[in-house]
């Protein structure tokens, strides 16, 4: 299918750092791998280490920072891998390669397509990935490719040779590639999809954001929620067409970039779900937000006032759960068994935000987030710790969590008023 170069890449020295991996039989499905506990990246001359895994990026772009991303991405693919006894991954637009390398050595991949568009990258992934055997048992263990991801993606579904786990690690807001990824894969496989418009999601280029993923977004104090929100509807909406139904398992945000990343379940469902896919408000004045379904569109408004200069909506866009609370238990419990759940700064960082993510999970708890000085600010009192915020909510019946995307912010299904009012009795006021 591939037109792969037969010269060998150019040989480098890797200092034996990889994972110790224990696989009695590598050809068997369902075997088991087993990891010593290792550090996040780590940066040493032209080479960079990850959870002990050594690469090279080369001339590729790379951000340290998403290595969280990485290792979510690597949990969810070795749960697959775990359950279906089986994982063959697309890396649709793979960089260096350091995500192909990871599904390879942690997730136990048996097959990874390492696809970039750019072959100037090609040494370096080749090199990269080289510490891996490309054969195993007789099988081809990964291949590197350059073409559009559209293109490759197309192929593969045009050759019905469908994948698992699909890695959409894209630029800014090209959501093209959506479709073409939800053919290419099995029913029930996963696709992590990526955005990172963080002009889109603040409500600063509605048409932009119309325009990649059919949802108008005027500003709002939780964009960086309604960017998840935005990619999720989007994923909706294209995987509609088709007859898919996506449901996503969790929803990360990173402040760098900023980098907005989905993990989706793809299953058949003809029947269009629009329970979750609707409108989201947001009053200036009194501080609520409202979801509204598509048959409440005539009815949009806030009761705390008559007219609507105060009010903004954005949408569609997804308004159901962000993650599902099962799988990040399971993902936490992988995490906790490689030993990457520990003292040290990135597993006590990942420990931290699995357990956020779970408390989102809450079904009470309703689209956005609000931040504890604009309660404060709202009643003109001193800000409140957010603990006593939490402790007090929950002592008045609400559902309430922190959130992973903010800092100092809680989800909540308390109105603001009575959230100022709590505030206030914390306070002494």
């Amino acid at each position: 299918m591939f037109a792969l170069s037969t010269k060998p890449p150019s040989p480098l020295k890797f200092r034996d750092l990889r994972p110790q991996i224990t696989r009695p039989n590598a050809t068997q499905a369902g075997d088991e791998i087993q990891f010593q506990p290792s550090l996040p990246t780590l940066t040493s001359g032209n080479f960079h280490t990850e959870r002990g895994l050594e690469f090279e990026i080369g001339d590729s772009f790379f951000r340290h920072e998403s290595f969280t991303g990485r290792d979510l991405g690597v949990l969810a693919a070795a749960l697959y891998r775990k359950e279906r006894h089986r994982l063959r991954v697309v890396d649709a637009m793979c960089g260096c390669g350091v995500r192909s390398l990871r599904y390879l050595a942690e997730s136990g991949a048996d097959f990874v397509l390492a696809n970039d568009a750019n072959d100037e990258c090609r040494r370096t992934v080749m090199s990269n990935l080289s510490q891996i055997p490309r054969f195993s048992g007789g099988k081809r263990r990964w291949a590197v490719t350059h073409f559009d991801a559209n293109r490759v993606l197309t192929e593969l579904y045009l050759q019905s040779d469908f994948f698992d786990f699909i890695d959409l690690d894209s630029f800014g807001s090209d959501s093209s590639f959506l479709r073409s990824a939800f053919n290419a894969l099995k029913l029930d496989g996963l696709v992590y999809v990526t955005s990172t418009d963080g002009y889109s999601s603040g409500g600063h280029r509605p048409n932009k954001s119309l325009a990649s993923y059919g949802a108008y977004i005027q500003p709002m104090p939780f964009s960086n929620e309604v960017g998840l929100r935005m990619l999720i509807g989007g994923a909706v909406r294209e995987a509609v067409v088709p007859g898919y139904r996506v449901t996503p398992l969790f929803s990360y945000y990173s402040y760098h970039g900023p980098v907005f990343r989905v993990l989706l379940r793809v299953s058949r469902g003809r029947v269009p779900d629009t329970r979750h896919y609707g409108f989201i408000t947001y009053c200036y004045k009194c501080g609520n937000s409202q979801i509204f379904s598509w048959d409440e569109l005539g009815e949009i408004n806030c009761p705390c006032s008559n007219g609507s200069s105060s009010l903004v909506v954005s949408g569609p866009l997804w308004t159901g759960p962000l993650h599902d609370a099962a799988y990040l238990t399971d993902m936490l419990n992988l995490a906790k068994e490689w030993g990457w759940i520990d003292n040290d700064y990135a597993g006590l960082d990942l420990e931290k935000l699995l357990n956020q993510m779970i408390d989102e999970s809450n079904p009470k708890l309703p689209p956005g987030f609000i931040k504890v000085c604009e309660v404060a600010s709202r009643g003109k009192v001193n800000s409140p710790s957010l603990i006593s915020m939490i402790n007090g909510l929950r002592k008045e019946g609400y559902a309430v969590s922190r959130t992973h995307i903010a800092f100092n912010a809680i989800k909540t299904n308390c109105p603001m008023t009575e959230c100022v009012r709590i505030a206030k009795n914390i306070q002494g006021c």
